[in-house]
Parts: C-alpha cells; structure tokens; sequence
C-alpha cells in the first residue's frame, strides 16, 4: 500500500526514520514517500495500459512543486483547476499539452493564461494547454471570445463536462456527478450544447469530460456513468459532433482504512471493457487521479503538547489541528493516528479505527490548538499510553492535506518534507511569523 512500516517499534519512512526527521524538521510536518508516489502512479498506468490514457494527476490532491515534478518525470500529465495551479505545472516542466485545465469558474486572465498569454510583466508566453473543460454556456462563449480576440492558433481544443446523474455513494461535500450540483451541464442541455456551440470555430469542440466526485470505493458508479455518457457520444457523433477525447476524470478512492478500497486493476477490470474499442478507433482517454495516487503517500507529523481530562473523556492535545488538516472536521474524514514509536506488543498489524493489538489502549480525543470546538484529528479513538513531547503520525494526509492547511489562529503554514530512500529533502520551509504579515507591510494607497 505505502512505504511507510514500523522497524523495531520505529515508524519510517522508506528508510528514514521519522522520530530522528522530526527532531530536525520540527512539527507539525508532512513526509512524503517518493517511492510511493511513484509505485502508485506506476499501478494505474500499467492497469490502462491497454487504453493509452494520459494520466493528469490532480494538482489540488498535493500541489507541491517537487512532487509534481517526481509525477511529470514518470510521464504524467496535470489537472488544474486555478491559475495559480496551471503556474505550478508550468513551473514543474510539464508540458502544455499535458495539462487540462478543469473548474467551474475560471476567470479571464486564467483562461489568457492557458492560452500561453505571460502570467506576469516579466513574464515570457507559454505553451498553451492541451485542452480545457467547459462547464457552461457563459464559460464556452467567454472562452471562444477570448480566443478570438488573441487569435489563438491553432483553435484550443474544449470537452464539455457532463453530468450523468450517478450518484458516487461518497461524502455529499465530494459528490460531483449528480444532477444538482454546480458542475457540468446534465445530459439533455449537452445535446443542445453541441448543436449550439460544435461547430465553433475558435474552439474545438470535441470532447467530453465528467467527474463523479471523490474516494469512489463503489464500482458500479463507473459502470453506470458510463453507460450514459456512451449513450450520449454515440448520439452526438450520430448528428455530426465527433468525440475525439473523453476525460474520465478521477475519483479513485485511497485506502485510509487497511484494505478499505478497491486497487487500479478492480477499477480498470470495469472501465477497460467499456472502452477497449473505442480507443482502438482512436478516442483518447484522459484520467485524473489525486488521492488515490496521493493520500497514502503522505504523513503528517505532530507533537502532543498536552495531555488532559474532562468531561470523562481524555484529551491529547497536539501542535496540529483543522488548520493543519482539515479533512476530519470538514468531512468527518478518517485518518488513522498512531505515536511513531511504539512497544512491540502496539505495533499495529494494520490501520482500523482500533487496531488489533496485545498492549492496553485508551480511548481518546486527539485535538489540535485551535480555537474551534471542530478542531480534531480523530475522536474516542484507541491510543497507546502517551505523554507531552511524544510524536504522532496522521496517516493518510498526502491528499488534500497541505494543499487545504490554513493560516487560521495566525499559525504558519507546516513544512514539507519528500523522502527517497534514506535522503529526506525538506521541500517547503516551514513558515515564520514575519511570513504571516509580509504581504500587509507596508500598506499602499490605491490612489482613488
């Protein structure tokens, strides 16, 4: 699953030891593992191999610009979905063919952007990207205004992003693909999309895009959306609209939990046969994975500052919280805890909400420093004895853990740290007070 395994009761990370990086990184602190960013990548391309796609990791899973660069060298492509992402891949050498720039509201200096227009004075044109995915009407003709006006050449090609009404059995937070969200246009409204806009100069329209949502564990979801989204490309093309790309979009569950999702080949043994002959007559497939390549890459380290009682409940209070990782208030996500040094007899066989182990446990509440009575890692959940000064690890956070971490109280931003073998880089500094306020002093006068 990852690269991260106890040794003689010491959690490492391939082969670094964590409690020896934290005493020099300090905490709170992400670690990433190399390797497994790399083998998860690796599994999902060789389970579509037969499909060819282009496999565009979704940036916002984990934006930092070393991991992005790891992914691009292994082949990958990227999936962007703000300005500021589509400057990362730029700035991670990924090609712009490689890049499909997806959201639902995109603005105009972005979309000047992706076309290759510089992202600053003193900035030199880009290469525009491979494709863009609509999410509207407005979008399109904004899109096609634009293109005019810069004369792009050649004419950007555009998919329209589609809604089957699938409905993904995930957090309602995640759930992208039914028909009363804010993303895409449903299946009918298509149809007249195409005969409205298919024949564009400016853009090409010959794609279509969907996404179901996130940590997708059920099959059948695939399934389903498929058939109706293959419903709908053989009447477009029945009217004269050919689909040349379908970008499947992501929603690749990760297993937080031991064995809790299904691996790249159970969902290629669904997807595959679907496809098979529609990419042999030349359709080019596009995914775009982030957690499932990416949450079990990642650690978050963090130091207990106190332990307390109250209530009849106990409390480990830590120097991370929702602002660190706010996925367990947000969604009431899981992420498996557990101190980074162990005795043997709580060494965990695997990672459940409570682990099988011989040594006692006692339920806690591990809580972070802010604020907010939503502040928590994990509640009544089973921990080994622990003290102030121990080091705890939040498994799991590789996805959208740093990529969503906040200023919130005025904490810095954590560290980041990418391991390889025995080698840990720290790749992001950890923020500092004067980083906090940098961008407030001096004030400037607008001059109105």
């Amino acid at each position: 699953m990852d690269h991260f395994d106890y040794h003689d009761g010491r959690l490492q990370c391939e082969s670094a030891d964590l409690a020896t990086l934290a005493g020099l990184a300090g905490t709170p602190t992400y670690v990433y593992s190399g390797a497994t960013f790399q083998d998860h990548y690796d599994r999902l391309a060789s389970a579509f191999a037969e499909l060819s796609p282009l496999i565009c990791f979704s940036v916002k899973a984990c934006s930092n610009l070393h991991v992005l660069r790891l992914l691009a060298a292994r082949g990958a492509g990227m999936d962007v979905v703000s300005g500021g992402e589509l400057f990362r891949a730029r700035r991670a050498q990924v090609p712009g063919a490689r890049i499909v720039f997806a959201g639902v509201g995109k603005t105009d200096q972005e979309i000047r952007e992706a076309l290759g227009a510089p992202a600053g004075d003193d900035a030199e044109p880009e290469e525009p990207i491979g494709l863009f995915n609509v999410e509207s009407e407005a979008e399109f003709q904004t899109l096609a205004s634009i293109c005019s006006a810069v004369r792009a050449s050649p004419a950007p090609r555009a998919a329209l992003r589609v809604n089957p009404d699938v409905d993904p059995g995930t957090h309602h937070y995640i759930a992208t693909g039914k028909a009363q969200t804010k993303f895409g246009v449903d299946l009918d409204r298509a149809r007249a999309f195409f005969r409205r806009f298919g024949r564009e100069r400016c853009v090409r329209l010959t794609g279509l895009h969907l996404h179901l949502g996130s940590h997708i564990t059920d099959l059948g979801v695939y399934e389903r959306a498929l058939d109706k989204t293959l419903g709908l490309m053989t009447d477009l093309e029945a009217e004269g609209y050919p689909i040349e790309t379908l970008d499947l979009g992501g929603g690749f569950a990760a297993a937080y939990r031991t064995g809790s999702a299904p691996t790249a080949a159970d969902y290629a043994r669904v997807i595959v046969p679907r496809l098979r002959e529609r990419t042999s007559a030349g359709l080019r497939l596009i995914l775009e994975p982030g957690r499932t390549i990416a949450a079990n890459a990642g650690v978050l380290l963090t130091r207990v500052l106190y332990v307390k009682e109250s209530g009849g409940r106990k409390f480990v209070v830590c120097d991370a919280g929702m602002h660190t990782l706010i996925r367990p208030a947000l969604y009431d996500a899981f992420h498996f805890i557990w101190p980074v040094a162990v005795s043997p007899d709580h060494v965990p066989p695997g990672r459940e909400a409570r682990p099988d182990v011989r040594g006692w446990l006692e339920p806690c509440d591990v809580v972070g420093p802010v604020c907010e009575s939503g502040d928590f890692l994990a509640k009544d959940r089973p921990l080994p004895p622990v003290a102030r000064g121990d080091l705890l690890a939040v498994f799991g956070a590789g996805a959208y853990g740093m990529s969503m971490a906040s200023r919130y109280n005025s904490h810095p931003l954590p560290a980041e740290v990418l391991v390889d073998g025995d080698l840990a880089t720290l790749v992001r500094r950890r923020e500092s007070y004067g980083h906090l306020v940098e961008l407030e002093e001096p004030a400037e006068e607008l001059g109105l």
